[in-house]
This record gives structure tokens, sequence and C-alpha cells, in this order.
């Protein structure tokens, strides 16, 4: 007959067995605990260590003393201006400088009294977005830009960037989104400003005007796109006479204190004869990421780079060069009758620079601080 195995009787451990093992626990726990410390935060656990700024608070007590408090000094257009935002090279997840600007974008937007934002482009880095429902609206658009005084229509154009994804998504996106306004890949707007002035702004396309991108493989969807039909469209809409202003923003600037200084000859060839043919008096781009000024000696067409949304590049002084910064911001665009305001803001809040376009026989002004 075979007898089962049994298993050994249990029997409680002593007193002095569990004393024991306490004693042990114990001095593991003071060893680690004292090596930890003398070897340095880094290898402490993530609790102890400080957590890093990342910026603008989102928990912001937004209320009239708030705006009464946060203010940009010296920011200041007659009664009756029209004022609009210019915002470019921007959409990185609050990345760098990005919530700074935003920050003062909306307080901007107060002073101002802003009746929309425009962008120059490169809406989402690196490779632009998938649908009218990637993460990336939320994470780089929409909580970014959250503050109250955003929460006006938004006029984007598309930049390089933004063709390396899905960029009918951002015109798409305006079905979805009642502050997002881009109904096409190039668009105009009309403002009515005081004594019956008007002024025309066009929205274009630039990727697919520059011959640059021929030769690149990653922007050939833009190119082949071709550049006959939307040149039409400009030279007929710009040879319109009865505005009183002309301005045309877009992404590729047609000079450039910044990176791509004396790269820029491709996209100037095709639009700076246009805008000569047509008097255009402001031209807005982005591409590069600082602020600029350009305008050349004795041309009154003044080139305006706003690409300080985020990240940053170092910028030169040239022969055209106005103004140029390296800094995350950007560009506030007033309009009367008579004058066109442009104030440049920083991602600290500060006003950077400011020019001043008067109508011909009158001077125009700059001035930097």
């Amino acid at each position: 007959m075979h007898v089962l195995p049994t298993s050994p009787a249990t029997s409680k451990p002593s007193f002095v067995t569990l004393l024991t093992i306490i004693l042990c626990f114990a001095f593991f726990f003071n060893s680690a605990w004292a090596q930890a410390k003398q070897q340095g935060p880094s290898q402490i656990g993530p609790t102890d260590i400080a957590p890093i700024n990342t910026g603008p608070t989102q928990t912001v007590p937004y209320s009239h003393a708030y705006y009464e408090k946060t203010t940009i000094a010296d920011l200041s257009v007659p009664d009756e201006a029209v004022s609009f935002l210019t915002l470019g090279d921007w959409g990185r997840n609050g990345h760098f400088y990005q919530k700074h600007v935003a920050k003062w974008l909306d307080i901007a937007s107060y002073q101002l009294d802003a009746e929309f934002i425009a962008t120059t482009g490169d809406n989402f880095y690196d490779n632009g977005i998938a649908s009218v429902d990637d993460p990336y609206w939320i994470s780089s658009y929409e909580a970014v830009y959250h503050q109250p005084h955003l929460f006006i229509n938004w006029h984007p154009v598309l930049g390089n960037h933004d063709y390396r994804g899905n960029w009918q998504a951002q015109i798409d996106y305006s079905v979805k989104s009642r502050r997002w306004e881009m109904p096409a890949q190039y668009y105009s707007k009309t403002l009515a400003l005081d004594d019956g002035a008007t002024a025309l702004l066009m929205f274009i396309d630039t990727s697919p005007l520059n011959p640059d991108y021929a030769r690149e493989a990653k922007y050939q969807e833009a190119y082949e796109q071709g550049a006959s039909e939307q040149l039409s469209w400009i030279n007929t809409m710009l040879a319109q006479d009865q505005y009183t202003w002309k301005v045309v923003i877009g992404h590729h600037p047609l000079y450039s204190s910044g990176k791509r200084y004396g790269k820029t000859n491709a996209i100037k060839d095709v639009l700076e004869p246009v805008f000569h043919k047509h008097n255009v008096n402001l031209y807005i781009a982005g591409h590069e990421h600082d602020l600029q000024h350009n305008q050349l000696a004795g041309d009154e067409l003044v080139h305006v780079v706003s690409g300080g949304g985020s990240e940053v590049r170092p910028v030169g002084n040239y022969e055209f060069t106005q103004f140029a910064k390296s800094t995350g911001g950007f560009v506030s665009v007033s309009m009367t009758a008579k004058s066109i305001f442009l104030n440049y803001i920083d991602h600290q809040g500060k006003k950077v620079y400011a020019h001043t376009i008067n109508k011909p026989n009158t001077a125009s002004s700059s001035s930097t601080l």
C-alpha cells in the first residue's frame, strides 16, 4: 500500500524570529536612504525632485483684475483702428516659448480688442497632422490657446511643415471648430475701416508657388499642384483698386534677416513683381523663427516676419534689415484709413519694436524699444 506524502506541519514563527526580520528590514531601508542622500538628488525617487517650470500656469484666475494688472506697456493704437494678431511657426505641444507667447497673445487681444488671429503657417511641427481627430489639435492648439480672448476667429495659412501631413484636414477642421476658419488653401477677407476705407487681406499658399520645392521630394505634393491657378487668382484680386490697403499673408518670406538669408530668391522672383505691380502695402510671412521688419531702400512695400510662435533661431543685420530679433513673440496689425500700426511683442510681454505705415505723401516711422 502506497502512502501519500504529507506536508510538514506548519508552526507560528517565534517572537524572536519576527523581531529579527523587522530589524533586518529597518536596517536595509535606513542604509539605502543614507546612500541615496549621499549620492545626491539624481538618485532619489521622482517625488523628491522639484517640478520643472514649463511656462505659464493653466490655473490663472482670469478676471478684470487680472487684465488690469497684466498688460503690455506702451501698446496703444487709435480708438478707431481695426486690429488683428499674426502668429507663425507655433505648433509644438507647448514646448519652447509657445505657452509664453500664448499668454501675451491673449493680453494683446484684450488690449487691442483684436478682430481675429492670422497664422503665417507651420501650424503643426514637424510633420503636420493626420486628420481632424489627430490628438495634436488638442495638445498643440486647443489646450495651449485656451485663454478667454483667444476665442476669436483664427485665419490660418499652410506652411511647408503642414504639407508633410494631411493638409486638407486643416481646412476640414473649420467645420469641427467654431474659431478655426480656413475655407480653402488660399482665400481673402475684406475689412471695413473708418471713413469708408477698406482693406483687402489675401491669405495665400506659398508652398505650391515656391520653385525651390521642385527638387524636394517631401514637398512634391505641394509643388505639383502648380502655381498658375493661384497666381491668376492673386492677380485678379489685387488688381481691384477700390481698397485703401492691400495686405498679403503667406508662409515664405521674400527677404530674410535670419537663417535663410540669401536663400529666398526663388519665391521672391515669383511674388515680388506681382506685389509691386498691384501696389501691395504689406506682406506678412513666417518660416523664419523670429521677428523681423525688412524693407528695401526706396521701396514702400513692408516685409514682416512673424515666426516666433515657439522655437527661435539667430538673426543677422543686412542691407534691408530694419529690425530683427531672435525671440519668441508675435506682431499685431492695427489699421485705420490713414495708417497701419505694427507692434512687435516678445514672449515676455514686452513691446520690442513698432513701425507705422502711412499713406503716400506722409512719412512712415519706426521705433525700437
